[in-house]
C-alpha cells in the first residue's frame, strides 16, 4: 500500500516547551502514537528522524494505506521547512495533508476539522503555506483560549497550562486523536461530525 496522507502536529522541540499550549500538535501525535498499542489492528513505526522532522508510518485495520505522522523540530516558525520537504516526495493532494495546531480563536475543549482558509496570524500555519504555495491543506483546531488578563498572546502559547486545565486539556488531546482516526478512515466531514 503506499502513502495515504500526512498528518504533522506542530510544537516546538526541547523539554522547556513541552507542556505548552504551543505544543498541543506534538501532544496530539505523541497520544496517537502511545494509544496503538491499545487498539488493535494498529501499528505504528518509526520511519526517519533527522535534525528538522520526525516522521512514523501509521497503520489500521479501520483504513486502508499508510499514513506518515510528522513531528517538525524546526520550531514553530520555521514548520513549513519539514513539511514541504515531507509532502514534496509524495504525490498526494493537498486535501491529504492534515496539520494539528494550537488556536487561540478557539476555547480549551473546543476541536474544529477545516479544510483550507484563513492563517489566523499562526506563524506555523504561515510557514507551512508559504512553503508549499497554497492555503488548501485540512487542519484540525485545538483551542487554547486566550489569556483572560489581556497578556501578551506569544507569552501566553508559550506558557504551560494550569494545573486546572490539564484535565480538560487531555481530555481533548483523546478527542482530538479519535477524531484522527475518523479522518483517516471517513474523510475531513464525518470527522468534523464525530467530534
Amino acid at each position: 500500500m503506499g502513502i495515504s496522507g500526512i498528518i504533522a502536529g506542530l510544537g516546538n522541540p526541547g523539554p522547556g516547551y513541552a507542556r505548552t499550549r504551543h505544543n498541543a500538535g506534538f501532544m496530539v501525535i505523541d497520544r496517537l502514537i502511545a494509544s496503538q498499542e491499545k487498539i488493535p489492528g494498529d501499528q505504528v513505526r518509526l520511519k526517519s528522524e533527522s535534525r528538522d522532522v520526525i516522521v512514523w508510518e501509521w497503520t489500521s485495520s479501520s483504513f486502508s494505506g499508510t499514513w506518515l505522522l510528522l513531528k517538525p523540530l524546526t520550531f514553530m516558525n520555521r514548520s513549513g521547512t519539514a513539511v514541504s520537504r515531507i509532502y514534496s516526495r509524495t504525490m498526494l493532494e493537498i486535501d491529504r495533508l492534515l496539520i494539528v495546531h494550537d488556536e487561540v480563536d478557539l476555547p480549551l475543549g473546543s476541536l474544529r476539522f477545516k479544510q483550507g482558509g484563513g492563517l489566523a496570524g499562526h506563524n506555523g500555519l504561515r510557514s507551512i503555506a508559504s512553503h508549499l504555495g497554497t492555503r488548501d491543506f485540512a487542519r484540525l483546531r485545538f483551542g487554547v483560549g486566550r489569556p483572560e488578563d489581556g497578556a501578551d498572546l506569544a507569552d501566553y502559547v508559550l506558557s504551560k497550562f494550569s494545573p486546572a486545565e490539564l484535565e480538560l486539556k487531555d481530555s481533548t488531546v483523546e478527542k482530538a486523536v479519535h477524531g484522527l482516526r475518523i479522518f483517516c478512515s471517513h474523510g475531513l466531514e464525518k470527522a468534523g461530525t464525530s467530534l
